[in-house]
């Protein structure tokens, strides 16, 4: 009975010693905010410059993507990795949220490889982003995993790991595209005056009257249907690239020999508007370029439709008539006769009630 006391008390003091030791442990890695000063977040509503760098998939291989962007004047333009007008509500949306974020707690003072695999702070899952006022940095941050305390970051590349509130990873975690100013054109559908579409179907000419007229290699199109101008304006007044070709080739983009121009005139000379269409790139979308402007552009399918459109894309539908007529047959389609058919076959009969 001694022997069984004393092997039971031995258990108890190594169990007691190990618990001893793994709080000491947990204490040279986590610290309540109650005993640590928290570094003060300040001056974020005041910066100039913001760079965002993430880990991607490109070509196979996983790279770092930078982005860049800086305050010029009273906008907000790319740096890098291309130089571009920046996308204005995208910036907004970022710098606001920088506004938002509060620190809460530190969770370690000493980071370790297991802990940075476990917070998602390392470069292949962190978002590393930095904020400036001139030549001072006011934010430095790497961010990490989402936890029920908080969103894990490092601040300033130092080993100690805190917990925020308020960040939005979605307002930064974007491709460069969304960064940039994605507008090609836009004008008010009343301004435009007339329109000039030279495709492989020929030169098309509409000009606006009481109502939209139109040509097609000089002569009227046959069963002209006005309203179809109208949605060629519609598709081109508010012009957004649905992506980019920076750096493609002619070759691959046929901008050196266009499919398709279509030029927008403004009414009293306010200006005009010149679109050219390259060749097809994926879903639909099209290369494309605007006169005055070196950018190679991808723009969605419903444009590229009409500025390669076919001359019935501007006609009457052939079937308008017959919607017109409430279902009836258009003028000279007889219905078949009916009377060899010599009535219902044997056996059946008309539903009891029916005229």
């Amino acid at each position: 009975m001694d022997k069984k006391l004393l092997i039971g008390g031995v258990i108890l003091l190594a169990l007691g010693g190990f618990a001893y030791m793994k709080t000491q442990e947990d204490k040279k890695v986590i610290v309540s905010s109650a005993k640590v000063d928290l570094p003060k977040i300040e001056g974020l509503e005041d910066v100039d410059t913001l760079s965002v760098t993430r880990q991607v998939r490109k070509d196979g291989k996983d790279v770092d993507e930078e982005v860049v962007l800086a305050k010029e004047g009273d906008k907000w333009v790319l740096k890098k990795p291309v130089a571009y007008a920046a996308n204005a509500q995208a910036v907004k949306s970022a710098l606001d949220n920088l506004k938002d974020v509060k620190l809460t707690d530190i969770i370690a003072q000493n980071l370790t490889d297991d802990m940075k695999k476990l917070y998602e702070l390392g470069p292949e899952k962190a978002l590393h982003i930095v904020a400036k006022k001139g030549a001072e940095t006011r934010a430095d941050w790497t961010i990490g995993k989402q936890g029920s305390r908080g969103q894990m970051v490092i601040l300033g590349g130092k080993p100690s790991v805190y917990a925020v509130t308020g960040f939005n990873g979605f307002v930064f975690s974007k491709d460069v595209k969304a960064w940039r100013d994605t507008e090609i054109l836009k004008f008010e559908d009343a301004n435009v005056s007339a329109i000039t579409l030279t495709n492989k179907s020929g030169d098309y000419s509409f000009t606006k009257g009481d109502k939209w007229g139109g040509t097609l290699k000089g002569k009227a199109i046959e069963k002209f249907d006005a309203s179809k101008v109208d949605d060629l304006v519609r598709a081109f007044n508010h012009l957004d690239a649905a992506d980019f070709g920076d750096g493609k080739p002619a070759s691959d983009t046929g901008l050196d020999a266009p499919e398709a121009t279509v030029t927008f005139a403004l009414k009293d000379n306010a200006g005009k508007f010149t679109v050219k269409l390259g060749k097809a790139a994926t879903g639909g979308t099209r290369y494309a370029m605007k006169d005055g402007n070196p950018t190679i552009f991808v723009i969605p399918s419903w444009p590229a439709e009409w500025a390669t459109a076919e001359p019935t894309k501007f006609q009457v539908p052939p079937d308008a008539g017959a919607k017109d007529a409430g279902g009836a047959p258009p003028p000279g389609l007889q219905m078949p006769d009916m009377g060899g058919m010599g009535g219902l076959p044997p056996g059946m009969t008309m539903p009891e009630g029916h005229p």
